[in-house]
């Protein structure tokens, strides 16, 4: 185990580690740690004042609601009232999975973490990490872990360990944890579904789609007008310091993020060349870390075509690309 001057890293998660770390989230300290999407910045979501330090290190709004990460689905029941038969078959089709429900709240989910709404999000994670860590967690008295990505807030999000102690150690104290499990498998953040009408309907794309939802439920996607508020539903978000053009022709002294089929011009960099739309996605967030590392000025990125992932994708890019 290694001590940063700001937070400690671990980079061997071992029992122990997990462990101490679920003590330190009980305790009243933030714990980064890594999903299938990307990294979050993790604090007892029952903790007025760990989840008011989330809000400090991020630099996020407080009305911004917060995401309550559960070990089981069985833990729904705690924290949402209304829960639909259509709600019930998403979370056993894609839980653990990069799937976030929006439900009407309980007395449990208070307004520091829904933002004053009266809806709160859950998700149970499909990573080894997460989950074993939200298993300590549930096993000390925990009821939930409130955690959005573990970067500043309208950064780029953390798909690695690296990235969140670079965009966050000046902001954490020695207490709190970055725990290191490689990096996302899924690397954009994780559908949003509201589940608090007859049908539900999308309020962040991700990987699990509308076919998909279709599919698993036998219910049609709506499109309704009612406005919650979700994270990452900003005009402008998951933005690097470089400017974001999109589709256009790069030109020299241009990073380039692209599928593998687009040649890269001459005098430009390449900063990512993803075989798939699943690799785009993975590489996209480091992609663009990486055009800050460099200096860059300028970012064109080729968006992905399709009615996978690659709206997702296209959905943060747009975002990345307006106007802060």
């Amino acid at each position: 185990m290694a001590l940063m001057s700001q937070g400690q890293f671990i980079s061997h998660c071992t029992a122990d580690a997990l462990t101490g770390a679920a003590a330190q989230l009980k305790a009243g300290q933030l714990v980064a740690f890594p999903t299938e999407t990307v990294y979050g910045l993790g604090a007892d979501a029952t903790n007025p004042d760990s989840v008011a330090r989330i809000y400090e290190v991020k630099g996020r709004p407080a009305d911004h609601p917060l995401i309550v990460h559960l070990a089981d689905m069985q833990d729904i029941s705690e924290w949402a009232s209304d829960v639909s038969d259509y709600a019930i078959e998403l979370a056993r089709s894609f839980w653990p999975g990069p799937m976030t429900l929006i439900f009407k709240r309980t007395d449990l989910a208070k307004d520091f973490i829904t933002g004053g709404q009266e809806t709160v999000g859950l998700r149970v994670p499909d990573h080894t990490l997460a989950l074993a860590l939200l298993n300590e967690f549930k096993k000390i008295g925990g009821k939930g872990v409130a955690a959005p990505s573990a970067n500043r807030f309208g950064h780029v999000s953390p798909t690695t360990a690296e990235a969140v102690q670079e965009e966050l150690s000046e902001y954490l104290s020695h207490d709190d944890l970055i725990l290191d499990g490689g990096s996302s498998s899924v690397g954009v953040e994780s559908t949003i579904i509201d589940c608090t009408a007859e049908a539900p309907r999308i309020l962040r794309p991700g990987a699990i789609t509308v076919e998909k939802i279709e599919g698993a439920t036998g219910v049609k996607v709506e499109n309704r007008n009612d406005v919650i508020r979700v994270s990452g539903s900003l005009e402008h978000h998951y933005a690097p310091s470089a400017k974001v053009i999109l589709d256009e022709t790069p030109q020299p002294g241009d990073g380039l993020i692209a599928l593998n089929s687009v040649a890269t011009p001459e005098g430009v960099t390449r900063l990512a060349s993803p075989l798939n739309n699943e690799e785009f996605a993975r590489l996209l967030y480091g992609a663009l870390r990486e055009a800050d590392r460099r200096e860059l000025d300028r970012v064109v990125v080729i968006q992905p075509e399709g009615t996978d992932i690659s709206i997702a994708i296209r959905d943060r890019l747009k975002r990345a690309s307006a106007e802060g």
